[in-house]
C-alpha cells in the first residue's frame, strides 16, 4: 500500500514514522509512505500558497489551484476510485475511526491532504473524495491527524501485525477487555483470580462479559451501532 502525505511541513514527520509497528512495515515493503511539499506547487517566484479570504476575515485561506496541482501529480491516474482515495484532513469531516481505517487498508493508494492557516478554499472539495475529522477540536494543521490516520491503517494492514491480534481490541467490536501481568498483587490490588485459572474456555468468556460491561458504561453508541446477536445474551449477564 502506498501513502501519499501533502503538506507544507515534511520536516514534521521526520520521527514518527522511523519507530515501532510503523517502521517495521516499512521494512517488510507492506507500506511506502511518500512526502508531498505543496509549496513546490506554490505560485510565482515566493512559491506563494496562501492569501486573504475574499469577503475579509482572520488568517490565510490554501489556495485551490495549488493544492489541486498537487493533488493532480499526486494521483496515479491507472487506479480506480476504489483503490484509490483522496482525503482532506478537516473539521468539517466525518469522525474517523476503526471502521474507516479498516477500509483504507483496501487501497492501494491513500492519499492525505493537510491543511493549514486558517483553512483551505472551499472549491478543493471538488477535487476530493472525502473529508475527514479526527474529533471535535482544532488542530494547528492537518500533519499530526495525518500521522494518526497513517498509523491506525498501517497496523491494520494485513501482515503487519501477527494475525489475530487486531480482531479482539477495542473498536473490533466493542471496547477491549481489562489486560493484567506481573505482579499478581500490588498495593492490596491483585489480578481477578479467573486469569491465573489456566482454563481458557471461562477466561475467554469472562473477558466477553467484561468487554460488553465496560462498553455499556463508558461506550454505549457502539452497542447500539452492533449487530443484535452479538448483544442480546451477552447483555443479560450484567
Amino acid at each position: 500500500m502506498k501513502i501519499s502525505i501533502l503538506t507544507l511541513f515534511p520536516e514534521m514527520f521526520i520521527g514518527p514514522f522511523d519507530y515501532s509497528i510503523v517502521r517495521n512495515a516499512k521494512k517488510k515493503n507492506l507500506v511506502k509512505i511518500n512526502f508531498v511539499n505543496i509549496r513546490d506547487f506554490g505560485i510565482g517566484k515566493h512559491k506563494v500558497v496562501d492569501d486573504k479570504p475574499y469577503g475579509g476575515g482572520l488568517g490565510m485561506i490554501l489556495r485551490v489551484d495549488v493544492l489541486e496541482k498537487a493533488i493532480a501529480q499526486t494521483k496515479d491516474k491507472d487506479l480506480s476510485i476504489n483503490e484509490q482515495k483522496i482525503i482532506l484532513l478537516s473539521p468539517h469531516g466525518k469522525t474517523f475511526n476503526q471502521k474507516k481505517a479498516l477500509e483504507f487498508t483496501n487501497l492501494k493508494h491513500l492519499i492525505l491532504v493537510c491543511g493549514h492557516y486558517e483553512g483551505t478554499d472551499e472549491r478543493i472539495k471538488k477535487f476530493i473524495d472525502e473529508e475527514l475529522s479526527i474529533g471535535d477540536f482544532i488542530a494547528t494543521g492537518g500533519e499530526i491527524p495525518a500521522m494518526l490516520v497513517v498509523d491506525a491503517v498501517t497496523r491494520l494492514i494485513k501482515g503487519v501485525l501477527k494475525e489475530g491480534v487486531t480482531t479482539v481490541e477495542s473498536f473490533s467490536q466493542f471496547l477491549e477487555y481489562p489486560q493484567y501481568t506481573k505482579p499478581n498483587a500490588y498495593k492490596n490490588f491483585s489480578v481477578p483470580s479467573i486469569l491465573l485459572s489456566g482454563d481458557h474456555e471461562k477466561i475467554k468468556s469472562w473477558r466477553n462479559k467484561i468487554s460488553l460491561k465496560i462498553t455499556a458504561r463508558l461506550r454505549p453508541d457502539l452497542l447500539r451501532t452492533a449487530p443484535k446477536t452479538i448483544t442480546s445474551k451477552p447483555k443479560r449477564t450484567f
